[in-house]
């Protein structure tokens, strides 16, 4: 199949690399440096496929990232307006309500020039009836009864009246990038399209193409036949360089001296850039700088002892200093994270969250409290190291607790747990494995404790989605395969019933009670614990360059990288 390489082939066709030279990003083979736009943050290794259905392909086509550079979707969440922006499709118009039709733009196309069509779109959205997807839950849990295909530019969507749920259906219309079916039924024969190591030459929709990657960095190059030239414009960059760092340290040198123009990465004291004269923004001028938008959190792995217990994860949740890691892991750019799985501030989802039910069934930093918990309620004694064993003889630990090396932010943060943990009796320990090692981990279930942020996409059906990732168990997969929810296979039927009861509701005050149920069990249950707020993305930009980055004085385009964000291309200018 000779437009679906192999990635071997990709490999040693890549471009090689020159050391950096003044302004040039890093990693780019003299590339005009004009014509080229370098983003850092989104990949943190070398990238293994292409494959926008792989559990963990590499950037601009990653499930988390859901960006649109070379596969679109049919829309564009804003985050900010919190509207759906059209992109593929030009319309949307609701029957009724288990009725969507959807009407596509005229003259989309793929980039090997083949019609995009109404086939297209359901043959996409109908691979995950056939193949186990991230998105299989539409059909697995019946979101979905089936799609129509009226003409080659409409289409309608059936919802299930008994799985009432329209904002996971809009959520689809702008995460699920639309695949070629003329390429794909080929990659079908092969029996596995989530598997399959694809591609040297991805075929989408989207305004740039993959040009050449290495170990080192990903470039993409504009296709000057873009569809969509006639409804955006042209796409201001010519290249577009993703550099690969191996940490957040060398990603912020590189950002600090011009050589990377839109920053993901996240930056210790940003403003004392500013203060040195370097030119560079964020979305607020101000402090917080940042718009607050996901949890990342400590994933618990409950399948294995003792940690199954829900009163040594309360223990463990009381001895976490988040005060601590507002400080000095988000160096200032949220509050301290509440025991809550809404985010209190910065987003509309915040009319949910209920101070009083936090306060009376939540948790805060307060060591003495887990220390009263570890011994009068699960009556445990310290041994001579200082580490609580239970009753039963069971140490508890070594715990270890994982994210990716050389994201600091987030291993500041696990490091502040590891300390907390350890001077209230609980044998915490850090590992930082490199990426896609701890995404394989994540994704199988094999680790103790992780750190991860569920639904960091952020879309227009929050914060359903972000209980949904963490506490949804329906239709996941066993330890040991692949999951893309619920990664400690938490599973409770009492949240699966309010989660499909929110999910059809439209009544504000209804909706708040019915959040709150699920945040006391969520409590109460502690599957996992909110470490912190973070924007979806961290948005800084450097205007050596490059000039004309939305921000909140000018918020033409969100700060997001996928859905509305794909804006920023057409507005961009080059420095005078």
């Amino acid at each position: 199949m000779k437009r679906l390489a192999s990635v071997a082939l990709g490999l040693a066709l890549g471009l090689g690399l020159v050391a950096c030279v003044g302004g040039q990003p890093v990693g780019a083979q003299a590339l005009p440096r004009h014509e080229t736009f370098s983003i850092s943050g989104q990949q943190w290794g070398p990238p293994t496929n292409f494959n926008p259905v792989h559990p963990n392909p590499g950037w601009p086509v990653s499930r988390t990232q859901n960006m649109t550079w070379i596969y679109e979707s049919l829309f564009a969440y804003n985050m900010v307006t919190g509207e759906m922006e059209p992109l593929l499709a030009e319309t949307m118009e609701w029957a009724d309500p288990y009725t969507l039709v959807v009407t596509l733009r005229e003259g989309t196309r793929f980039q090997d020039g083949h019609p995009l069509t109404a086939q297209d779109v359901a043959y996409t959205f109908e691979l995950a009836q056939r193949h186990p997807l991230a998105y299989s839950n539409l059909w697995d849990v019946g979101y979905l009864t089936g799609i129509t295909v009226q003409d080659e530019r409409t289409l309608t969507f059936h919802l299930h009246p008994d799985h009432l749920n329209p904002g996971v259906v809009l959520n689809a219309l702008g995460t699920i990038r639309i695949l070629p079916e003329h390429l794909w039924v080929e990659v079908e024969q092969t029996g596995d399209v989530a598997g399959f190591a694809n591609m040297e030459n991805p075929v989408g929709s989207g305004p740039y193409k993959l040009h050449s990657y290495t170990s080192e960095q990903i470039i993409l190059e504009r296709d000057d036949n873009y569809w969509g030239i006639p409804y955006f414009g042209m796409p201001a960059p010519k290249y577009v360089v993703h550099p690969i760092f191996r940490s957040n340290d060398a990603a912020n040198l590189a950002f600090e001296r011009g050589q990377v123009d839109l920053h993901q990465t996240f930056v210790p004291q940003f403003w004392t850039m500013k203060q040195r004269g370097v030119p560079v923004g964020a979305w607020f001028a101000e402090e917080p700088y940042q718009l607050p938008a996901t949890t990342p959190a400590l994933i618990i792995n409950i399948q294995r002892q003792p940690l199954d217990n829900p009163l040594v994860r309360r223990a463990l949740a009381y001895s976490i200093n988040y005060g601590l890691i507002a400080q000095n892991a988000m160096s200032r750019y949220s509050p301290p994270a509440r025991s809550s799985l809404i985010v209190p501030l910065g987003v509309a989802e915040q009319q949910y969250f209920d101070e009083a039910l936090v306060a009376e069934s939540g948790w805060e930093y307060n060591p003495q409290k887990a220390i009263e918990i570890l011994e009068q309620e699960l009556g445990a004694r310290r041994g001579p190291d200082g580490i609580y064993v239970l009753p039963d003889g069971t140490r508890l630990g070594p715990f270890y607790v994982e994210c990716p090396f050389g994201w600091t932010d987030w291993m500041t943060a696990l490091e502040i747990v590891a300390q907390g943990a350890q001077a209230v009796g609980i044998d915490v320990r850090t590992q930082f494995p490199e990426a896609p090692v701890w995404n394989t981990r994540l994704n199988n279930g094999d680790f103790d404790l992780i750190m991860y942020t569920p639904a960091p996409v952020y879309g227009p059906n929050m914060p359903w989605g972000r209980f949904h990732e963490a506490m949804d168990g329906r239709g996941v997969a066993p330890v040991g395969q692949p999951a893309f929810r619920a990664w400690n296979r938490y599973f409770n039927d009492e949240v699966n019933r309010l989660l499909d009861q929110v999910a059809a509701e439209t009544d504000p005050a209804r909706l708040a009670e019915l959040y709150g149920q699920l945040d006391r069990i969520y409590m109460e249950d502690v599957p996992i614990i909110v470490l912190m707020y973070r924007p979806a993305y961290f948005w800084f930009y450097n205007e050596s360059v490059w000039t004309g980055f939305p921000n909140a004085d000018d918020p033409y385009a969100p700060p997001q990288y996928n859905g509305a964000g794909i804006r920023l291309i057409y507005r961009l200018k080059p420095a005078q």
